[in-house]
């Protein structure tokens, strides 16, 4: 890792991946951002919208990253080759959420949240699970200094101590309070329809609210 920071890949510079992009840059981190095409068709909007950031492409961006952040387009997801993320942190802060995504078979599987899905297809890397449940706007206006009376908390959630430990400081770094949940699987209470989703709230009532049984 990083003697300093851990390197942040963003995949996907649409409105949440170009707010976390710039968030980890005013955080201080070394930031690589990625999309569909290659790093000339970036150059523009991330010197507009994200400063700082060094777009690359997806491959590249994957490989300099000790942190990778998916915020692509839900449908692109099963497009990625899971070789490159062999032994990588990744953060999954897509949603599945049919009336907006439509039907995804790829993310069609009985009992299994969508994180769980992605953890799967990208089996050699782990998986942690955040800012899906707040929308891009909440995360742009709603970061405040460590010890703020209005500090939001954001959920965290996944299988592996140390990615946990790396995202939970980056969550902290970029703004929020980190709730840590014990599993990948306990982040179905972040996902669309449950009570924390699309609400700002401070740590005692979300930690409330995800203690309650997810409805699916």
């Amino acid at each position: 890792m990083n003697d300093i920071a851990p390197v942040i890949s963003v995949l996907g510079v649409g409105r949440v991946g170009s707010v976390l992009a710039r968030a980890a840059v005013e955080a201080g981190y070394q930031v690589n951002a990625a999309a569909s095409g290659g790093p000339a068709d970036l150059e523009l909007i991330t010197s507009i919208v994200m400063p700082g950031a060094e777009p690359m492409w997806a491959a590249d961006a994957v490989a300099a990253a000790d942190i990778v952040v998916l915020a692509l387009p839900l449908h692109r997801f099963a497009t990625l080759d899971p070789t490159w993320f062999a032994g990588k942190i990744v953060v999954d802060a897509m949603n599945y959420w049919e009336p907006i995504d439509g039907r995804q078979e790829f993310f069609e599987r009985d009992g299994l949240s969508s994180s769980e899905i992605v953890q799967q297809h990208l089996v050699s890397a782990a998986v942690v699970k955040t800012f899906n449940h707040l929308g891009y706007h909440q995360i742009e206006e709603d970061r405040r200094p460590a010890g703020a009376p209005d500090r939001r908390a954001l959920g965290i959630a996944g299988d592996d101590a140390e990615a946990l430990d790396l995202v939970t400081t980056f969550v902290d770094r970029i703004g929020f309070d980190p709730v840590v949940l014990g599993s990948l699987r306990e982040g179905r209470s972040f996902q669309p329809g449950e009570p924390v989703f699309g609400t700002p709230l401070g740590r005692a009532e979300f930690t409330a609210l995800v203690a309650q049984p997810a409805a699916a």
